[in-house]
């Protein structure tokens, strides 16, 4: 049957890979000759500049994974033996107009691109709509980057789940081989087409868009979809002890892929297809690593049905609280961003993530629970601090798990819910490895001192070689004070979370 289309453009914005994508499938199959684009948006790259974020490892991260992009589509071209030269044609400009300008100069008939549920990508989105349907070209748009979006996971009464459990349940009573299925990309690939003379080849550097190398390289994360693939591989021998030891920061048991999901380096239908066939043939490692997936949808669809949590509690009545505020905050503010609490776990937690663009799930949990509920800072903070700082950074996600640790959204721990940094520390770190790796000068205190050093004796500190206030911080807060003052703050809210 002979194709509707002449030539369309894949746009590919948070989906980094050719193999089962989508849009570009959806492309291929409808038009005779297509072309790919990334644009580093500088709506989304320049603010990052200004505010001193020269050295982002998810700009370099996905730079990597671009080339591997580049590649993969070359790949492809060659497989089909196709003349020409092949790959992605990329841009530094402001999508919202190259977008249309770019389908304008490759006289495309329609622009194909995977859904992007942030307001700010909605509203860009809807830019470009409208220039392109000025100029008589189509946007078609498609589901990639969860399982099942926006309206198809709803309640009886047909509105959006706001607790997790149910949501689940729905879930996985609906997902069946159909909706894991790959798209076979490579069955239409014949329909690449060659990069036009006027384009430059490959992908610029960081420095030719205004930014500089990381560590990102020295780190345990392989980029592209050669990396995410490699680092699957090495998790599916390991998934099966998923559930026992995943929280346990100093044990290699998260899978590690969260960038790769976030950046679509891998399929989130490849992924959860693994996981699900592992559950039915009885893995419990695979079936919680399924739930996890499984809340990354859940967020996801709370985000399309309530974007105000980008702002706001999703409770209303949370706004209410009243935070600290002023100097004091502010100080406090720092020395949790800059490991400085005199809390052990949370020092390493935060190191970790300072020295990484990386912290464990659990230590998510713990840090941002630390910041709200025993320093009274506002979630929001720390929400802004993590979306600076995280490599697997997801709106979504992380605004999901702030206002989950902060008690004010859906489905969240309840308001009187503190974690005990103290006994975290030695519930999850018994033996202090994790503490002992991110915070080497407290390596010599022996374990059972090691999760709350001002409890030592002056003995046990000289024998440590530690003196509190100069080699480590002594407590910010203490604990147990701040428990209180934290359930009399919430009181505003008091039956209604």
């Amino acid at each position: 049957m002979e194709k509707p289309l002449d030539s369309a453009l894949v746009w590919f914005r948070r989906d980094l890979r050719a193999e089962d994508h989508a849009a570009l499938y959806h492309a291929l199959k409808a038009a005779r000759r297509v072309w790919c684009v990334f644009v580093l948006d500088r709506e989304i790259l320049d603010p990052l500049l200004e505010r001193g974020l020269e050295a982002d490892r998810r700009v370099e991260f996905i730079i990597d994974s671009l080339i591997d992009l580049d590649h993969q589509l070359a790949r492809l071209a060659v497989a089909k033996r196709l003349d020409g030269r092949h790959g992605l044609i990329v841009r530094h400009a402001l999508a919202r107009e190259e977008i249309p300008r770019l389908a304008r100069e490759l006289h495309v008939q329609a622009v194909y691109a995977n859904h992007d549920d942030d307001p700010a990508a909605l509203a860009r989105d809807a830019q470009v709509r409208g220039a392109l349907a000025g100029a008589g070209i189509a946007l078609h748009t498609s589901k990639d980057h969860v399982v099942f979006e926006r309206n198809e996971v709803l309640t009886a009464s047909g509105n959006a789940y706001s607790v997790f459990t149910p949501y689940k349940n729905a879930w996985l009573k609906k997902v069946d081989a159909f909706y894991l299925k790959a798209y076979p990309v490579d069955r239409y690939a014949d329909a690449l087409a060659p990069l036009p003379d006027m384009l430059p080849p490959g992908v610029p550097s960081l420095e030719a868009i205004g930014f500089e190398p990381t560590n990102l390289h020295t780190l345990k994360l392989p980029s592209g979809s050669a990396g995410a693939h490699e680092l699957l591989a090495d998790f599916l021998q390991r998934i099966d002890d998923y559930h026992a030891a995943r929280d346990f920061p100093a044990v290699k048991g998260p899978s590690y892929l969260s960038p790769h999901l976030r950046f679509g380096t891998l399929s989130i239908r490849r992924v959860a297809h693994e996981a699900w066939q592992r559950m039915q043939a009885g893995s419990q490692g695979a079936a919680v690593w399924l739930s996890e997936l499984v809340w990354r949808d859940f967020y996801h669809q709370v985000l399309h049905h309530h974007p105000h949590v980008v702002h706001a509690a999703f409770k209303p009545g949370f706004d209410a609280i009243r935070w600290e505020h002023g100097k004091h905050a502010d100080a406090l503010f720092a020395a949790w961003c800059n490991a400085r609490t005199g809390y052990p776990l949370i020092d390493a937690a935060m190191t970790q993530i300072n020295q990484s663009g990386y912290m464990h799930n659990r230590l998510r949990m713990v840090t941002a629970s630390f910041l709200v509920k025993d320093l009274g800072i506002d979630w929001r903070r720390g929400e802004r601090y993590f979306a600076d700082h995280l490599i697997d950074y997801d709106l979504a996600a992380n605004n999901g798990g702030w206002q989950w640790a902060a008690s004010t959204g859906c489905d969240a721990q309840p308001w009187f819910r503190i974690f005990n940094p103290v006994s975290q520390s030695r519930k999850f770190d018994p033996q202090g490895k994790f503490i002992r790796r991110y915070l080497p000068q407290l390596a010599r205190l022996p374990d059972d001192l090691l999760h709350a050093p001002w409890l030592a004796s002056p003995v046990d500190l000289a024998a440590a070689g530690i003196e509190l206030g100069r080699d480590y911080p002594p407590p910010i807060v203490d604990h147990e004070a701040a428990r209180e003052a934290t359930l009399k703050r919430y009181a505003v809210v008091k039956g209604r979370g």
